[in-house]
């Protein structure tokens, strides 16, 4: 069984900077993909960012190279850098793996309980 560890949430004025991490653990063999998704109030749920295991990115249109998406494989954890933050950035955002190969088998997909992002003067 695989378990997240999401950290890094909170409270930001605009323009401002957080770094969220999510560490996975358990019988963990490896992780093809580790991401972050987001759900702004009132809206569907949205890629944020994306690494694979060799380094490869992908990020949402709205990040417009404000965030850098990272991850250490050696820790099973992966990072999000969020600068310049704009109040519509405030979401609930998930920690997202997919392809997780473990002791018990393959899990096509893991999302994480959530950490509130939340940007406001």
């Amino acid at each position: 069984q695989v378990q997240l560890a999401e950290s890094g949430g909170g409270l930001a004025q605009p323009g401002g900077s957080l770094t969220l991490s999510c560490a996975a653990s358990g019988s963990i063999v490896s992780i093809a993909t580790m991401g972050w998704v987001r759900r702004p109030p009132g809206k569907q749920r949205e890629l944020v960012a994306s690494v694979t295991k060799t380094g490869n990115t992908n990020y949402g249109p709205f990040v417009e190279g404000r965030f850098t998406i990272s991850r250490d494989n050696a820790k099973n954890t992966v990072y999000l850098q969020m600068s310049n933050l704009k109040p519509e950035d405030t979401a609930t955002y998930y920690c997202h793996l997919t392809g997780v190969t473990h002791g018990t088998g393959l899990s096509p997909t893991i999302l994480g309980q959530g950490t509130q992002v939340t940007v406001s003067s």
